[in-house]
């Protein structure tokens, strides 16, 4: 059979050019973005890549979805259709925003991008014509379903988003502090390979990504799957979204795992506590023992108990674990600062 992945014999992939410049204005984005996030899933809601992964997603989301009313859940499913390319003014490129800043950036788009951009979709159906005009009833619609899909699909989720980006973000500047950017992108292998001075990625299309001194903004994604997804335009600021890593139940997080109350009990007392503090700037499992002067199977111990009260996320690279953690643990160290 045929690799679907091979064109004329050679792989397709996204190749993404550095410069020595570039390597300077590498960066990774402080979190998720809500809006890649909001697109990325609702594309997964239409196929079924990954079903280990997000089936028990999907039936949590579909069941919250059906109480939308059914234009929303439409335009949703049409410009984030569960193959090929969406448009890009769904994902403002900006770096840090909240969802309504995002929300914002999209419904600013010139009407006139918005319908060169719609044109990558296959087919469009004819009640899409007002929004290709960028009138303003249909960009109020489309505004409304944004926020209206990103809430019930995942916004409910969003804290566990947040400890798995969290958790990838603690990998990632590691490697920079032990060996720079370079380090980082060596870092993302198997999903990004490192090959200086070019990045590559396996991609639906062949395409050559050159940065020319812009340098590159990597995002953090837990819907993203298996390969990266970047902006169609090359004039935009260029962004490279990947995926992190996540369990089968990671939808799920804490919030229903049956141990946690008891977690949370053991958790009382002062060398947890301990432990606690000293996963703050995020730490392997013998950095912790080091850190708190206790023998290495007891923080492994104080680990898995932090891990199960949702306090921290743990994310294994090689022989290394690394935690670090999760809003909920930021949370209780800031409400206790002794």
């Amino acid at each position: 059979m045929q690799n679907p992945n091979l064109i004329g014999g050679r792989s397709v992939m996204l190749r993404v050019h550095f410069t020595s410049e570039d390597l300077l204005r590498t960066r990774l984005a402080a979190g998720p973005h809500p809006l890649w996030e909001a697109i990325l899933s609702a594309t997964l809601l239409g196929n079924r890549d990954g079903q280990a992964v997000f089936d028990g997603w999907r039936l949590c989301a579909r069941s919250a979805l059906r109480h939308l009313p059914p234009e929303q859940i439409r335009l949703i499913r049409c410009l984030a259709p569960p193959s090929g390319d969406f448009p890009d003014f769904l994902t403002p490129p900006q770096e840090a925003q909240d969802l309504a800043a995002g929300i914002e950036g999209v419904l600013s788009t010139p009407s006139q991008r918005i319908r060169q951009e719609l044109a990558v979709l296959p087919r469009l159906p004819k009640w899409t014509r007002p929004l290709m005009d960028g009138e303003p009833g249909a960009l109020r619609t489309l505004g409304q379903s944004l926020r209206a899909y990103y809430t019930c699909a995942v916004g409910t989720h969003w804290q566990r988003i947040q400890a798995l980006t969290d958790a990838d973000r603690g990998v990632r500047a590691r490697a920079v502090l032990h060996g720079g950017v370079e380090a980082m992108l060596e870092s993302f292998r198997p999903t990004l390979r490192w090959n200086r001075p070019v990045l590559e990625a396996d991609y639906p299309t062949d395409r050559d990504l050159r940065l020319a001194g812009r340098g590159l903004l990597l995002v953090p994604s837990v819907f993203c799957w298996r390969t990266p997804v970047t902006f169609i335009d090359p004039g935009l600021p260029p962004t490279l979204v990947y995926p992190v890593n996540r369990g089968p139940r990671w939808w799920a997080g804490h919030q229903t795992d049956p141990r946690r109350g008891q977690a949370l009990r053991r958790l009382l007392g002062e060398s947890r506590a301990m432990a606690l503090r000293a996963v703050e700037d995020g730490c392997t499992t013998g950095e912790l023992a080091r850190r708190t002067g206790l023998a290495l199977p007891t923080a492994s111990q104080h680990a898995t108990i932090l891990r199960e009260a949702g306090l921290i996320a743990s994310t294994r690279r090689g022989n290394t674990v690394i935690h670090t953690l999760t809003p909920l643990g930021r949370d209780v160290l800031t409400a206790n600062p002794g």
